[in-house]
């Protein structure tokens, strides 16, 4: 059954760290803040972040982590389920354990969505195995009605890389998904710049550069726009109302001086009326 106020589970598959506000941190907090019950499952738990530096890490073994995710996927009594987000991914066995419990919680409702965020590496390269890569392509892919790459990520998904937006716009054709937002997309000088392809066209989202910003913004955006998108907010909309968000939360760090998101701080943020952003139409 949905929870009071009618809005079903999300559940959320990603990394988890002691200390910040990034992986389930960040998605947990912003789906539960937006009226979301949440079922968080961790692929790999840290201390922090690694902005801090070098830590320990606890990857959730291959047969307990998919053992754990069959259970839940075939508890009787598991609430109604709208989505699944997965993020970080710690071993490529993970991908085919998620894609079972996708292809479960599909069964069961054919209308849950699949936002894949696939956390690969950024302008320096591959942060993560080529194996990695792979099973998050070959296995996770092909199930997302949304995924959430920057443009480095995009590039690893299709081997390819592009020059301009418009280059970007094709790559992002390439990856199958009826939706797909494509983060630090090309933006003019000082801005940021968020590229979604959906059945609205594609749009282009900018708003304003903050310098320093912290680690965890995508993680919530993902958190966010998946959230909308399950209430039936349009793709647009839903962009426009999470950057915005997400925005409000990065300036809240900087006038605290926080290298972290500060999620309890700035949560009156998740629910206002979107600004700041700039929304057009590019094809």
């Amino acid at each position: 059954m949905a929870a009071p106020g009618g809005k079903p589970s999300i559940i959320v598959v990603s990394s988890h760290v002691a200390y910040g506000g990034v992986g389930n941190r960040a998605a947990v907090f912003g789906l539960e803040r937006l009226g979301f019950p949440v079922i968080a499952v961790p692929t790999v738990v840290l201390p922090f972040h690694p902005g801090h530096g070098k830590a320990t890490r606890i990857v959730a073994p291959p047969a307990g982590f998919a053992g754990l995710l069959a259970d839940l996927g075939g508890m009787a009594g598991l609430p109604a389920i709208g989505g699944v987000l997965s993020g970080y991914l710690g071993a490529p066995e993970q991908a085919e354990a998620i894609a079972g419990l996708v292809q479960e919680i599909k069964r069961r409702n054919p209308a849950a969505l699949y936002l894949l965020d696939p956390i690969l590496g950024d302008a320096g390269g591959l942060y993560m195995s080529a194996k990695i890569l792979a099973a998050i392509r070959d296995r996770l892919l092909p199930l997302a009605d949304i995924v959430t790459p920057d443009r480095h990520e995009l590039g690893f998904l299709t081997g390819a890389e592009a020059p301009d937006n418009a280059g970007l716009t094709d790559l992002a054709r390439q990856l199958g998904p009826r939706e797909v937002l494509v983060t630090s997309a090309f933006a003019p000088a000082g801005e940021v710049a968020n590229l979604l392809l959906s059945g609205e066209g594609v749009h282009l989202l900018t708003h304003p550069m903050v310098a320093d910003a912290p680690h965890g913004t995508g993680d919530v955006l993902a958190a966010l726009f998946l959230a909308k998108r399950a209430s039936g907010v349009a793709p647009t909309a839903a962009l426009e109302q999470s950057a915005s968000a997400t925005l409000r939360l990065i300036e809240r760090a900087i006038a605290e001086k926080t290298d972290e998101l500060p999620l309890a701080a700035g949560q009156d943020g998740l629910l206002a009326e979107p600004s700041g952003v700039t929304l057009a139409k590019i094809g």
